[in-house]
């Protein structure tokens, strides 16, 4: 049985003024898949993703998740639909704790998503549901550090902390190990793999380190210029010689 399509894209394009970024790219994510994209700089990765998160509105495509589309809806409607967005600059509250940060994620998508500034003992379920993501992303014993005090690694599993205080069924990560020492690199990976075996999630990752992405990826999408030049496992797209002189080199 083949497995469900959660999120796809049809003939998805975006022009700025006249140049094409993103060219009638057509994509297909499998339910319970990592799906890599790959492409030098320019290919139009992060464009792609800016489309599929409400970020930019496509010039023309659709965009649909588990088969109903969300083309050009607002990123806080597709995030409520189940779509959660990294980036690849650190996107994290500076001045609040670790349990204060994943606290109001939690509680941005519970029932009193807008009373911030009631006393947090009003919502012991967020403190519990956000202590229990924070042991998941491995920051047990930082809850009450400032976010801008962390290590660089840690900001990145506390950005993951916060998409996931949101529930989503997709998560769309944007290179989650820039800026990493490759020290912090193997902890990031073992998370973003144990999200993906026993969290049962989907997902889409942006990613330039090649061991990442042949480590942890179900299938791979390379772009160039673009579009889509090939699609396929990890061993297929190694084995491709019209990838490997775009992009990939040797192996």
């Amino acid at each position: 049985m083949e497995p469900r399509i959660v999120l796809e894209t049809r003939n998805l394009r975006k022009e700025f003024d006249g140049l094409v970024a993103v060219a009638d790219v057509s994509l297909r994510v499998r339910e319970g898949e990592l799906h890599a994209i790959i492409g030098p700089n320019g290919a139009g990765k992060t464009t792609l993703f800016n489309l599929i998160s409400g970020v930019l509105p496509p010039t023309s495509g659709q965009v649909f998740l588990r088969g109903r589309e969300i083309t050009g809806l607002p990123p806080h409607q597709i995030a409520r639909r189940g779509i959660g967005r990294s980036f690849q600059i650190t996107n994290l509250f500076p001045n609040l704790t670790v349990l204060e940060s994943v606290r109001l994620a939690a509680q941005a998508r519970g029932r009193h998503s807008l009373r911030f500034w009631a006393h947090y003992r009003r919502y012991r379920q967020y403190e519990e549901r956000a202590m229990a993501i924070i042991h998941q992303v491995g920051l047990t014993g930082r809850e009450h550090f400032l976010a801008r005090a962390l290590p660089h690694g840690d900001q990145r599993k506390l950005e993951i902390a916060l998409l996931l205080a949101t529930e989503p069924d997709v998560l769309l990560l944007d290179e989650p190990t820039a800026g990493m020492v490759s020290g912090e690199i193997p902890a990031l990976m073992d998370l973003i793999r144990g999200l993906r075996e026993e969290g049962g999630r989907t997902i889409l990752l942006v990613e330039h380190k090649m061991d990442v992405v042949m480590n942890l990826s179900d299938r791979i999408t390379v772009m160039h210029q673009g579009r889509v030049l090939a699609e396929g496992t990890p061993a297929e797209i190694s084995a491709n010689e019209q990838v490997q002189r775009a992009y990939l080199g040797e192996l």
